[in-house]
């Protein structure tokens, strides 16, 4: 059951990377409605503290190795999870699946105020809403991630009259030209008629991550990063290319590289 007004809160606080579990944690530290503050570093840990502990609120991070956070949610069980908050790297394409199931996001970085929004809204609907209505929630979240969209390893590029099949290994990087998209294959761009987005939610994220609102690269073709100005970068691709890492979406360069730049 949701805890009672007066109770102070019991955190849970899921990350794979020390430095966010610690942000979270001194931000918590700072509310005086915040009890007991736990940590977890894998998916593992983090569903036995749920199954032992019970706290009233999780902040779970969506992108973990091993057990991810949808896996946590599955493994606990939808109707056993505390109210959640997910923890992304992630631009709106992924966020747009948790928006009208979870209790609220975080999108890394998040500013003080952004966090502080969010637990107002766990505050207020700890006390309106019971445990299990935000269950079933989850339950519909998890049942509709189940059957994730299958990704392509190929892509069928009408041109001239002919028809060609490009395996995307062989794509060094994808830019967007208008509505469509431009696929950069071996030094030739060849038009895709269908948005960049939407390409994005298509490709294997292990091989391809989007590095600007405009560009998505083949991490295999990378030769090099160059730094610019304002913690900006450019892309060396083998082919030649220069595509530029925005600010925006280096975290999730850096994610994938499971390093920081």
């Amino acid at each position: 059951m949701a805890p009672k007004p007066l109770e102070r809160i019991r955190v849970l606080v899921v990350d794979d990377e020390v430095p966010a579990r610690q942000r979270l944690a001194d931000l918590l530290g700072r509310d005086p409605q915040v009890g007991s503050i736990l940590e977890a570093g894998t998916g593992t840990s983090a569903v036995e503290i749920i199954q032992s502990r019970r706290p009233d609120l999780v902040f779970l991070d969506v992108q973990m190795p091993e057990l991810d956070g949808l896996g946590v949610i599955d493994a606990v069980g939808a109707e056993n999870m505390p109210f959640t908050i997910f923890v992304t790297a992630y631009d709106q394409h992924a966020i747009r699946a948790f928006e009208a199931n979870a209790l609220d996001y975080l999108l890394k970085p998040f500013s003080d105020e952004r966090h502080e929004a969010a637990m107002a809204r766990v505050k207020s609907r700890l006390d309106e809403r019971s445990f299990r209505e935000f269950g079933q929630r989850m339950l519909q979240m998890v049942s509709a991630a189940s059957t994730p969209e299958r990704r392509w390893d190929r892509f069928v590029v009408k041109s001239g009259g002919a028809t060609r099949f490009v395996r995307a290994v062989d794509i060094d990087w994808i830019e967007a030209a208008g509505v469509y998209a431009s696929l950069h294959v071996a030094g030739k761009e060849l038009l895709y008629r269908a948005a960049l987005s939407e390409l994005a939610g298509r490709l294997d994220p292990e091989r391809f991550v989007r590095v600007h609102r405009s560009a998505i690269v083949n991490i295999e073709s990378i030769v090099q990063l160059e730094p610019l100005s304002h913690g900006e970068f450019e892309v060396v691709l083998k082919d030649g290319s220069r595509p530029r890492v925005s600010r925006s979406y280096r975290a999730q360069l850096e994610k994938r590289l499971g390093q920081s730049l």
